[in-house]
């Protein structure tokens, strides 16, 4: 399986900053993408230390197949979901030191999510927060993520309605993240890719200003083209309020 692949971020309409940040490491068949948050610029440094750890973590294990990894091994999944996990909680450890060592990072964190690929076709996705990863196939979209937020529990619990959701004033609560403290409980999801799918990984900057429906015509309608399909997500995202930064990653399988 082939990967082309684009990604791009934009600050948005209503921000002064951008504190996502995002990571093509073709080389890798790794894709990452981190919302940051928190005062005097530390969201920024947030999701970059996350990012850089991950895909550095990632590329010693592929270099030196001897290199000695903390937190143990889950006999339960693959050698390289394995590292995908291991790599996202070393990420957490780096961003809680950082936020300990110096006053204007205390309370930072981030959320991330990432796509590592085994073996061509099985993409192991892992995130903690509320950015998202879809799937896109035969005309169909469907969330692959489950929000880490207060009002995703309270959907699933069927308390509020996905309407009610959209513009309610705790939106924006998570309740997980990197860098809140030293253990971290990772979601891991794994798909086997097929020729002509679509995964987009995203920041909430896009998620909640459009719906499903939404993201699923600008993907039909850019016609395979993942650059066309990335710049219009984010015009269209900032044409209705731009009202957070916008990242996004479109990965499109091909034989």
């Amino acid at each position: 399986m082939k990967l082309e692949s684009f990604g791009t971020t934009d600050v948005g309409r209503k921000r002064a900053h951008n504190e996502d940040s995002l990571s093509i490491a073709d080389e890798l068949r790794l894709f990452i993408v981190a919302d940051g948050m928190g005062g005097h610029n530390a969201g920024e440094v947030a999701s970059s230390t996350a990012v850089d750890t991950i895909q550095q973590f990632i590329r010693r294990c592929i270099k030196d197949k001897d290199f000695t990894w903390p937190f143990g091994i889950n006999p339960n999944i693959s050698e390289e979901a394995n590292i995908l996990m291991t790599a996202i909680r070393i990420a957490n450890r780096n961003v809680c030191v950082k936020a300990a060592e110096h006053y204007d990072y205390t309370g930072m964190g981030t959320t991330v999510v990432a796509l590592y690929v085994e073996d061509d076709s099985i993409a192991h996705i892992a995130h903690v927060g509320d950015s998202r990863a879809y799937l896109v196939r035969n005309g169909t979209i469907s969330q692959i993520t489950i929000d880490h937020s207060w009002i995703s529990e309270q959907i699933q619990k069927n308390i509020i309605s996905q309407e009610d959701a959209r513009n309610h004033r705790w939106k924006n609560v998570i309740t997980r993240a990197l860098g809140n403290k030293l253990n971290v409980d990772i979601d891991l999801n794994t798909i086997q890719m097929q020729t002509d799918d679509l995964i987009l990984l995203c920041t909430d900057g896009l998620s909640t200003m459009l719906d499903d429906s939404e993201i699923l015509k600008i993907l039909i309608d850019a016609e395979g083209k993942t650059d066309r399909a990335c710049k219009s997500l984010i015009q269209t995202a900032n044409d209705k309020g731009g009202l957070d930064n916008i990242t996004v990653i479109l990965l499109k399988c091909k034989e």
